[in-house]
């Protein structure tokens, strides 16, 4: 097996797979407001292929998967993907994250096709913020689906949230109460600016310092261990609460020294960094008859190309936009 450390020595042992670039949602931080170029159907990884790049990924020392998007429940016959990447030998986790829309159908089959964890993007619980938010009219679609998984049988749903201070700002003891009734892992995450290099990021950014700062208005906080220690967020509970609050801080308290993971896009490039526009190219070489030992070693190279941290100064992309919105990298 090709080691799996990098230049920097983390230990690369988790892929994040995107699916598809398609959303039915059009969250303002996350896809472009105008027109979006859709990938063509043919520019797609078909399963097979991603099932195959997943097995050499595991090959590599790949532990961990996790399923995104866009939105990975608006694909068709998502769940025997998951069915089959469940099944492959030493896979150790298997995830997925959705926008909440179509898990009320898909919960079930979800639990039963062998995913582990649920990640909820959920950024407010005002249905007319979250219209705002989504352009969609759908909060009550999502929270019937929060309540149908935790109903099948998924003990670990994390909603993530991304903090706008001007848009839900306001809202981070509300939130962050969930875990008193529910067993969530409620994890707030700081803006990045994505989709541009001024505006929305510099006035709605708010830093994870002044989030704990509001935590601690709402009741006795203390920090916690989680089983995902190389994973990005800080981890914390209220005294007597069912869940627990995780802060995640791209922009204030860089994670990258233990960034553990790499993205594999909707169209078959590998990505060591979600915030760098360096790609490596797995998908030609497939479709090309590439041997797994080939494979192997495109995986190698893209975990060489991992840099030590990420380009953000000062809650701006420095020089130019990302060449990718967030949707279509895969989040």
């Amino acid at each position: 097996m090709l080691s799996n450390i990098d230049r920097f020595q983390r230990h690369i042992d988790y892929l994040r797979v995107s699916i598809t670039d398609w959303c039915n949602l059009r969250c303002v931080y996350c896809r472009p407001q105008g027109k979006f170029q859709k990938l063509q159907h043919e520019e797609i990884l078909s399963y097979e292929e991603i099932i195959s790049l997943s097995q050499v990924a595991i090959g590599s020392g790949i532990r961990k998967i996790r399923i995104t998007g866009g939105e990975p429940l608006l694909r068709q016959n998502v769940i025997c993907l998951c069915r089959e990447l469940a099944r492959i030998k030493n896979l150790e986790s298997l995830t997925i994250t959705t926008n909440g829309v179509l898990l009320k159908h898909f919960a079930l089959e979800l639990k039963k096709a062998g995913v582990k964890r649920i990640n909820v993007s959920l950024d407010t619980l005002d249905p007319t913020k979250y219209k705002k938010i989504t352009g969609k009219n759908f909060f009550h679609r999502v929270w019937g689906g929060i309540e149908e998984a935790l109903s099948v049988g998924f003990c670990l749903v994390k909603i993530n949230v991304v903090v706008m201070r001007n848009v839900n700002g306001d809202e981070i003891e509300d939130l962050s109460k969930l875990t008193f009734k529910y067993p969530f892992h409620v994890r707030f995450i700081e803006l990045m600016p994505f989709l541009e290099k001024n505006g929305p990021a510099s006035s709605n950014f708010m830093a994870s310092d002044e989030i704990m700062r509001r935590l601690q208005n709402v009741g006795e906080i203390y920090p916690v261990s989680s089983v995902n220690v190389n994973g990005p967020a800080v981890h914390f509970q209220f005294a007597g609460a069912l869940g627990k609050i995780g802060l995640i801080s791209p922009m204030s308290h860089h994670f990258c020294p233990t960034c553990n993971r790499l993205r594999l896009t909707a169209d078959g490039k590998l990505r060591a960094c979600l915030l760098s526009d360096i790609e490596t190219d797995i998908k030609s070489a497939l479709r090309n008859g590439a041997s797994n030992c080939e494979l192997r070693a495109i995986f190698r190279k893209a975990i060489e190309s991992k840099p030590k941290s990420h380009m953000l100064i000062d809650h701006k992309i420095p020089e130019n936009p990302l060449l990718r919105s967030m949707v279509a990298i895969g989040g």
